[in-house]
């Protein structure tokens, strides 16, 4: 699952990675959660360009009747989102990337829960594949997204069985397209590989979803072997070669 993440990059990397001018000035987050609003990329149907939106997370589908139905769809199970009717119609026509620069997951010791940060060793910034639907609820208008969800890569399988999907740049357009084939979305629904991945762990400050600033990413002394295994800084290879699989 993917219950926190950050989005940390300056608004110049954002632009200039996904090919996007930003409708509204966006601030760097350390730690986003669920019902916030979080940035969105999609595809502008008649001029083919990509846009940018502030949504709300958690995915309200366009039927239901309550939106507090979005609370438990912050995540969708890749595997069977195009079978669930929460998610079926938005996985044909609405889909979105959500720009990232790291996620949270946690482990369990006794009463203490630990995060850890996973993020791509070259800091740079990625995009999470989501959905989005619009709701409407007297007159007022409501766009949710929900985050795609896969199997752990190696790197990550330790601290839990699943984490974001994560679509490669040169597969972005196909991605947020309504016209690619559904067929041909099966090799977009992947992690980012093992061999680019840098797990830290972090302080417990981030557990707070109050907590929004740089402490939230301060490493946080430990002698676990994940530790010396997962924070080493590989090479910076080009962009596309971060995500080869």
């Amino acid at each position: 699952m993917c219950g926190r993440f950050a989005l940390t990059s300056d608004e110049s990397s954002i632009c200039e990675h996904f090919r996007v001018t930003l409708s509204t000035p966006v601030k760097p987050r350390f730690n986003i959660a669920p019902s916030q609003k979080l940035l969105i990329i999609r595809l502008q149907s008649e001029t083919k360009k990509h846009t940018s939106s502030l949504v709300r997370w958690g995915l309200i589908p366009s039927w239901a009747k309550d939106q507090s139905i979005g609370t438990r769809l912050t995540n969708a199970r890749s595997e069977t989102a195009l079978t669930k009717p929460s998610f079926r119609d938005s996985f044909r026509r609405r889909r979105c990337l959500i720009p990232a620069t790291g996620f949270y997951e946690w482990t369990t010791s006794g009463k203490r829960k630990q995060p850890y940060y996973v993020r791509l060793t070259s800091n740079e910034p990625f995009g999470i594949g989501g959905l989005w639907d619009s709701w409407e609820d007297n007159e007022k208008i409501e766009e949710t997204c929900t985050i795609l969800t896969c199997d752990a890569n190696q790197a990550m399988q330790h601290l839990h069985p699943r984490m974001p999907v994560v679509i490669q740049p040169e597969r972005y357009d196909a991605w947020l397209s309504s016209a690619t084939e559904l067929t041909d979305l099966s090799q977009d629904l992947l992690p980012f590989p093992k061999e680019t991945t840098a797990i830290s762990p972090v302080s417990d400050y981030v557990n707070d979803v109050r907590h929004d600033d740089f402490r939230c990413q301060q490493e946080f002394p430990d002698t676990n072997q994940v530790h010396a295994m997962h924070n080493a800084q590989l090479p910076v290879a080009s962009q596309k070669r971060l995500f080869e699989k």
